[in-house]
């Protein structure tokens, strides 16, 4: 028994015919009609009475039509629900990432991507190193890793997406106190806040500090790493934070100052040889878009005549007017599935 039986069968019962159902069908009348003895044969029972030159449901086909019914409308879902997922309209994306890159840069990432597609479920699982990551890509329990480049591992793709600038955090009011940039000798005599060691970030920080000659002197180490802008803003000591981590402490008052020679450091997606998910495939390219517009504004501000970290503040400013527009004009968090949200349906009636 197959799926083609049953709407065979089920046409002939709708219809009250074979003739009539084959040219609902669009099918041959002798091709429909062996397909239904086919499956009586199947069965080993009548599921019509052969009366004169027409068909009557038998007490077996009737017994058959309900169940007909609900494998087709089975066989419907599942195929609805696959095409939802093949055309972003449901599914999953699972992201394995280093701790310290699900602030930056994976967070404005998911953000963007649940904006566009509301009905898409992301998970986001951390490590605190780049093996744990790897991993987890590599046994399938993710689908993507957010990491730093290169990775030379058997078994795994990368793409660089984004090179990952660090800058000086400072309290409030301490701009004046050095050169801009700030030398990378001069961090020697600065107390600094840090994460905890044999994290990604802390390792990142001090190889590139001893790298140039630079003992870091760490006069706080704090685990949660949402603890070290607070910290600064009340006077604890500096930080070397990711720019785009740095902007969110400049909102609130700390001053942001490039470091020279620059700190930077490349980071990218991995994930499985073969084909991804539509979903995986669409997160990673909406995600290097997003880089590919940030990098293009903040390098229009710099042909203007501003600074990398003031050319950053301004883009992100942009940024957050267009988000707070586009969001009054339609929410991101009340969207229905049927397209609407609340902001439509209430403009619809003013």
């Amino acid at each position: 028994m197959d799926v083609r039986q049953l709407e065979y069968f089920l046409a002939v019962v709708d219809n009250g015919g074979v003739n009539r159902a084959a040219l609902a069908l669009h099918v041959a009348q002798p091709s429909l009609s062996q397909s239904i003895r086919r499956l009586e044969s199947e069965l080993d029972t009548e599921l019509f009475h052969r009366v004169g030159r027409g068909l009557v449901l038998a007490q077996a086909g009737e017994a058959l039509v309900g169940p007909a019914r609900q494998v087709l409308r089975d066989i419907e879902s599942a195929n609805a629900a696959v095409r939802d997922v093949r055309d972003l309209r449901r599914g999953r994306v699972d992201i394995a990432a280093l701790s310290d890159m699900s602030t930056d840069p994976l967070s404005v990432w998911v953000a963007r991507f649940r904006v566009e597609y509301p009905d898409m479920f992301v998970r986001v699982e951390e490590r605190e190193d780049v093996a744990g990551v790897v991993e987890l890509v590599k046994s399938g329990a993710c689908e993507l890793g957010v990491t730093t480049l290169p990775q030379a591992q058997r078994d795994i793709v990368g793409h660089p997406v984004v090179t990952q600038t660090f800058v000086l955090v400072l309290p409030p009011g301490t701009e004046s106190e050095l050169p801009d940039p700030v030398p990378i000798a001069v961090l020697s005599e600065l107390p600094l806040i840090m994460g905890e060691r044999r994290t990604a970030n802390r390792d990142h920080i001090e190889r590139m500090l001893r790298g140039h000659g630079v003992e870091p002197r760490v006069a706080v180490e704090v685990p949660q790493r949402g603890a070290v802008v607070p910290m600064v803003l009340s006077g604890a000591g500096a930080a070397i934070l990711p720019l785009r981590v740095a902007l969110e402490a400049h909102q609130r008052g700390a001053v942001v100052m490039e470091i020279g020679p620059a700190a930077s450091r490349e980071v990218g997606v991995i994930h499985r040889p073969g084909r991804m998910t539509e979903a995986a495939t669409e997160f990673m390219a909406k995600s290097e878009k997003l880089v590919q517009q940030w990098e293009a504004a903040i390098d229009r501000h710099m042909k203007q005549g501003h600074g990398s970290v003031e050319s950053a503040v301004l883009t992100a400013e942009a940024v957050e007017r267009r988000n707070q527009e586009g969001f009054r004009a339609r929410s991101p968090l009340l969207h229905r599935r049927d397209g609407s949200n609340a902001t439509d349906r209430r403009l619809q009636s003013e």
